[in-house]
């Protein structure tokens, strides 16, 4: 149990390190910077409507004093004050909206000519961002000049920028999430490894003075068979201890066939299920199917699929296992067994470390499958089918 608490509180210091400390504080950071930077920009781009604004209204009045110029040095002034804005987008219209092409400054001169439609269009969108300046030349008839004008690219870049901003705080948010969580992941890997290097120690020395024992026996009158029943048990436990070594290791891979590597499985525990499991072990297209694999942990994945399912079917049922060679890049093993199946709610938590449906159980045994299959051996183990009541079937995939 102490295992299975260990890696329990792990998963919940890492939940709490990775959601709350982390991620919450990057997530406030970011809204903090967004909501500062929109309140600030909102700020920014009103000041500068109403400069804008000012400058329009200014332009303006030297329209008006073009027109009714008294003398030749407020003309001048005029003029020089209209040449001056040379940034905000203005188009002049009668009092009709007809559009006085001649002054229509800071546009697309190109656009004007090539296309009918380019000053309609920009009328259209200045009408919707400000109210014209009118300037009356008549009273009777009412003759006028509208003045519609659209915004500088200052004023449209500081209306944007929050939308930049935010964009980058979430890819900020993104890689420092993807960060984390692989700083965790290692982190996770190197308990995974701890943990097994120390198991594998901690069995050492009871091995070693359990093989004295077997030796010793073998010496006494009619304890032969005793002895070597023994000596099968010590010899498993030194591959409990290989498998338990190998992990944090780069496994040594080697071309076997996996029939029979699963067959010698299903022997071994043939003689411990009680014999009212019947088991079948089939191969596509031939029992000839062969995987680089590493033989001790593969046995070891093998194992606990075996015994989950045996577990599942409380010692009676149908255990099948059928090994498909026939695709081109992978070997595809399914196990299904007729036990009393996984419920819906549990299909994404049984590869958890310490998630387990057993009262004596730690939690471990799917949860290093997964890692030997995926790390080690680059393939996949998943839940294919299951039915509460009917039974379950899981997949490996390896590549041939």
């Amino acid at each position: 149990m102490g295992i299975a608490f260990l890696i329990k509180l792990l998963y919940i210091r890492s939940m709490i390190k990775t959601w709350l400390n982390v991620n919450t504080i990057l997530l406030i950071v970011a809204v903090i910077i967004v909501a500062g930077t929109v309140f600030y920009s909102n700020y920014l781009g009103h000041k500068i409507e109403l400069i804008e604004k000012k400058k329009v209204e200014l332009w303006v009045e030297a329209q008006r004093t073009i027109l009714t110029a008294p003398d030749e040095s407020s003309f001048n002034l005029a003029a020089k004050i209209a040449t001056e804005n040379t940034d905000i987008p203005i188009i002049e219209t009668d009092e009709k909206d007809n559009i006085h092409i001649t002054n229509c400054v800071n546009l697309d001169t190109q656009k004007i000519k090539t296309d009918s439609l380019y000053l309609y269009n920009k009328l259209a969108e200045f009408k919707k961002l400000n109210d014209p300046f009118i300037l009356v030349i008549s009273e009777n008839p009412y003759q006028a000049n509208k003045y519609y004008y659209g915004e500088t690219v200052l004023r449209q870049e500081v209306r944007y920028y929050p939308i930049i901003q935010l964009i980058v705080a979430g890819l900020f948010i993104i890689v420092a999430i993807f960060a984390q969580r692989s700083s965790n992941k290692s982190t996770q890997n190197q308990l995974w490894a701890g943990m097994a290097k120390e198991t594998a120690h901690q069995l050492g020395t009871p091995v070693t003075s359990l093989k004295g024992w077997v030796e010793v026996l073998k010496e006494i009158k009619d304890a032969d068979k005793l002895a070597a029943e023994m000596e099968k048990d010590v010899i498993r436990l030194e591959l409990i201890t290989d498998r338990f070594g190998k992990i944090g290791s780069q496994p040594h891979l080697e071309k076997s066939n996996l029939l029979l590597q699963i067959n010698s499985m299903v022997d071994y525990l043939k003689k411990r299920s009680g014999g009212k499991v019947i088991f079948f072990v089939t191969g596509i297209p031939d029992e000839n199917i062969t995987a680089s694999i590493s033989p001790p942990l593969f046995d070891w994945v093998i194992e606990n699929l075996l015994k989950n399912a045996l577990d599942a079917m409380e010692g009676k049922g149908e255990l099948s296992i059928l090994v498909n060679g026939a695709a081109e890049n992978k070997i595809i093993i399914d196990i299904t067994d007729t036990g009393k199946g996984i419920p819906y709610a549990n299909l994404n938590k049984v590869f958890m470390p310490g998630f387990t449906t057993k009262k004596r159980g730690w939690g471990l045994g799917l949860a290093l499958a997964k890692r030997i299959i995926e790390q080690y051996h680059k393939g996949s183990i998943y839940v294919k089918h299951s039915e509460p009541g009917a039974g379950t079937t899981f997949r490996i995939e390896i590549p041939k």
